[in-house]
């Protein structure tokens, strides 16, 4: 009983059969849904007691959920309305034809906003609310690949000019133009979401759609009915992020959440199921999750069809058809239909007698039937206790003809000659002549045309335009120098990690008067292994329902307290869900109007390795927060080895531009680079977010020296000079993180037993050294006739002679991506190879790091200068106790 009948029983009478479903449809008439669902619940069970098997499933059969007899009336002009949808329909395909006219292959999708204009058109006419100064607005994940739809829509709304449109593809242009797909970066006033890469929208629409119920449980921002819509495609389902936290969003009862999945059976290559079916594939998935499912399969044009299918064969033959058939169908002719669909059997020919091919072949879809769409819509909108999912079967390339409806090819498609244009015109009705078809023009109305005023009068009653973006939020002015002042004094001899520095900060910016309640801490499920459970008590986790349990810990000090207004989000062991509560969070600036500040900690080797895409999708949306890499470096987390053990992060960081990376050493590093990301993200409005990287080890922290502040923020500062001013041979020792102590007793050796004077730099990022490197030779080359500028690096080891060595947790093109601006080779240290499960001493010795190849690497770069001779080298090897034949970290 999957989506089909079960065959009949040989020898039963049909007219016993007959009487039964009369019977329900007599309880239905007379006491309603409820009440003939609570009878089929109680027959389910007492079978059961019986000793009846009854299959279970989680699909029901293949047809419309809501049936035609409670489908409310469509409150809009449907004949205006399909007009309006036409002329968007019309204007996409010119922008992307014109487009790769202009510059061939330019690229551009049109068969998937073809498919979905419908699933739409209806939202913005009647669902879709834009924000206003009174109420939030709802919030709208649109499928990338139907991009140029919504432009098409902005169009004709007036928000986007007819040069925007021509310029498609093209931004660099000098009028300006459109990005390919939903980007935030590229369009900051228009689009809010990106939802391409696939897969990334529907998980962030998830923990968005929580985040907001968040707010309003910790009184952030007021209850209301705003709604999450992600518009998903069938195809885009198959990444595991799409439907990896569909339990969550049951669990949670986010009945603030409606996925729309356009349905139309293809993916880019082909069908998504030929030999299943997706839509009821789905519908187990979201249904066994427990969801609200809702199919919007057959138009109106087949609800009298199967009002005469009183034996429930046509339910039947629909069950039985594989997605692969469903497609060949679309592309075929009337008569093949009635063939190969219809004819199975004589009763199903007779069912449709009344209809000529043609009639046949233009039977419609739901998801391109207004009004099937519009009572899904309101049925998702008004459901209570769970989140909706609406599973939309249309075509791919719906009204492209032979140019590519319903085809393998069409996600390709790109180009219509004159003759699929000119069909396509009369198919929808356009007012372009034959002529002007050639040449594809963009056509809008006056704006005192009834289509124009009736688009604005939906939208006006909506609250505006959607998609756009505004920020809302209004700078933070408070002066945060008391959470971090104490920060700067050191530890007085105690040793503790950067870790426990950064939970102290984290503890005192909650008890901040005007931050603490806008703090976000994240973690998934890895608060303990930070130090983090002290915050436990204080601040909550939150549970949107509160504890309903006294947890076994609860006579400790320290319990696990879960609270519905708790602050803290402890989202379990999932770097995917919690990067897309730090993203929902690090934008509430612009979707909701509140500075709120997250901090995400994880095991760092879990963050770019593993959900890269996300923080790429974070970096578009302008994001606002600090991602903390905690138990950071390759030899810093003792024991955990290869797949724990971080000497990556810092370059993947590289990657993303508007992401500041920094790598410090003890707690007023980390305070100094804290505090200033809080003015710049939340008091000057930029668009940067933090990376930062934590470890485990504990040492004494020291005293903040004076006047560094400007070189922990641009990336490097001179710690500690050496005490020998007068020996020739010099050296510089660049450390990071907690190989800076490695760099420290590395200057001791040298200076005690091989007479090198080695000063000591902590280097605190060296991605803002690049940055600022390639920005400076930039400037040098675009203005050649001026005074050229010194990089930063450059400037600060100018009077600072002798052979430079850089050890680091991380990769060895970490310290080398600086070598241009520094005036003298530079030797490089790192952790180039896999992790081991080892201590950290033994660690170091292994990827040749510590104290002891700091000090030979110095040595070997001032025998290489000609400043020392060969044997000076070859007994330091030994006295350091370093075996030359040692395996390569690389290669072992």
């Amino acid at each position: 009983m999957d989506n089909e009948l079960s065959a009949p029983i040989q020898g039963l009478d049909s007219s016993e059969i007959q009487e039964w479903l009369e019977s329900l449809d007599a309880v239905l008439q007379s006491s309603g849904p409820e009440v003939a669902s609570y009878i089929l619940e109680r027959l389910e069970a007492h079978a059961k007691l019986v000793g009846i098997e009854i299959p279970f499933t989680a699909k029901t059969p293949y047809v419309n959920t809501i049936p035609h007899s409670v489908q409310p009336d469509f409150p809009g002009d449907q004949q205006l309305e399909r007009r309006i949808k036409s002329l968007v329909r019309w204007n996409a395909i010119a922008m992307v034809v014109r487009a790769n006219r202009e510059e061939h292959n330019i690229g551009g999708h049109i068969s998937t906003y073809a498919s979905a204009a419908t699933l739409y058109e209806v939202g913005f006419n009647h669902f879709f609310r834009a924000p206003t100064p009174e109420f939030e607005g709802d919030i709208l994940y649109i499928q990338g690949h139907a991009a140029p739809g919504i432009y098409s829509r902005a169009f004709l709304e007036g928000r986007l000019s007819k040069e925007k449109l021509e310029n498609f593809r093209r931004e660099l242009k000098p009028a300006g133009g459109l990005s390919s797909y939903p980007h935030p970066w590229l369009m900051p006033d228009f689009w809010e979401f990106p939802t391409v890469s696939m897969g990334l929208s529907p998980l962030m629409a998830i923990y968005q759609a929580r985040y907001n119920r968040y707010l309003e449980h910790r009184g952030l921002k007021p209850v209301t009915d705003s709604k999450v819509w992600a518009f998903v495609g069938d195809g885009e389902t198959d990444e595991p992020e799409s439907l990896g936290a569909i339990g969550l969003a049951a669990r949670e009862k986010l009945d603030n959440l409606i996925f729309v999945v356009n349905c139309n059976l293809q993916r880019l290559d082909g069908p998504v199921r030929g030999n299943g079916q997706i839509i009821q594939e789905l519908e187990a998935e979201f249904r066994g999750a427990g969801w609200n499912v809702i199919k919007v399969l057959w138009g109106t044009e087949w609800d009298s069809i199967l009002e005469r299918d009183t034996e429930g064969l046509l339910v039947k033959r629909m069950g039985e058809m594989v997605d692969g058939e469903y497609q060949k169908l679309v592309v075929s002719s009337g008569a093949y239909v009635r063939e190969h669909f219809f004819g199975s059997s004589p009763q199903l020919l007779k069912l449709v007698e009344p209809l000529s091919d043609e009639q046949l072949r233009r039977l419609r879809l739901g998801g391109h039937d207004p009004r099937k769409v519009y009572a899904a819509y309101r049925a998702a909108v008004e459901n209570r206790g769970a989140p909706s999912v609406i599973l939309a079967r249309t075509i791919k390339g719906y009204g492209l003809g032979e140019a590519g409806e319903g085809k393998n090819v069409t996600h390709q498609q790109k180009k219509l000659n004159e003759d699929e244009l000119r069909e396509f015109r009369t198919r929808f009705d356009i007012p372009v002549t034959d002529q002007q078809c050639a040449e594809v023009p963009f056509y809008r109305p006056s704006d005192d045309s009834e289509e124009i005023r009736y688009l604005r009068a939906r939208r006006e009653e909506l609250g505006g335009y959607v998609p756009q973006r505004r920020v809302r939020a209004k700078p933070i002015v408070a002066n945060q120098e008391e959470s971090f002042k104490e920060f700067s004094a050191g530890s007085d001899g105690r040793e503790i990690s950067t870790t426990m520095a950064f939970v102290a900060i984290l503890r005192k910016l909650l008890r901040d008067p005007e931050l603490g309640k806008l703090i976000v801490p994240i973690v998934p499920d890895e608060a303990r292994t930070f130090g983090m459970e002290s915050l436990f008590r204080t601040v909550g986790i939150y549970s949107s329902v509160g504890q309903r349990y006294e947890p076994v810990d609860v006579n400790t000090l320290l319990y696990y307290k879960e609270a519905k207004d708790g602050q803290i989000l402890e989202e379990g062991i999932t770097e995917a869900g919690s990067m897309a509560s730090f993203i929902a969070a690090g934008t509430a600036y612009a979707t909701h109007g509140i500075n709120t500040i997250p901090f995400f900690i994880f095991y760092s080797m879990f963050g770019f390795q593993r959900i890269a895409d996300f923080i790429w999708a974070a970096a578009d949306m302008r994001v606002r927060g600090f991602m903390l890499g905690g138990t950071s470096g390759r030899t810093t987390l003792a024991g955990e080895g290869l797949q724990h053990q971080d000497g990556n992060s810092h370059v993947l960081a590289l990657t993303v531009p508007n992401l500041r990376a920094y790598d410090p050493a003890y707690a007023y590093e980390l305070a100094v680079i804290i505090q200033d990301g809080i003015r710049r993200m939340y008091q000057d409005g930029e668009s940067i977010f933090y990376y930062i990287t934590v470890m485990n080890e504990p040492y004494a922290m020291p005293e903040m020296p004076r006047d560094v502040t400007e070189g922990i923020l641009k990336g490097m500062y001179k710690f500690r000079a050496s005490a020998n001013k007068k020996s020739k041979l010099r050296a510089q020792l660049f450390g990071s993180g907690a190989i800076l102590n490695e760099a420290l007793r590395a200057q001791e050796i040298l200076e005690q037993k091989y007479a090198v004077a080695a000063d000591v730099w902590s280097v605190t990022s060296y991605k803002a050294l690049y940055t600022d490197g390639i920005e400076t030779d930039r400037w040098n080359r675009l203005h050649p006739g001026e005074k050229p500028r010194a990089a930063y690096v450059t400037e600060v080891l100018k009077d600072s002679p002798g052979v430079i060595v850089a050890a680091t947790d991380y990769l060895k093109t970490l310290p080398h991506m600086i070598h241009s601006w520094i005036p003298r080779r530079i030797a490089s240290l790192g952790t180039d190879g896999f992790g081991r499960s080892e201590g950290r001493a033994s660690l170091r010795d292994f990827f040749e790091v510590d104290a002891r190849f700091i000090t030979l690497a110095a040595l070997h770069e001032l025998f290489l200068d000609g400043k020392i001779e060969e044997k000076v080298v070859e007994k330091a090897i030994v006295d350091l106790g370093i075996n030359g034949e040692k395996p390569n970290p690389v290669t072992s």
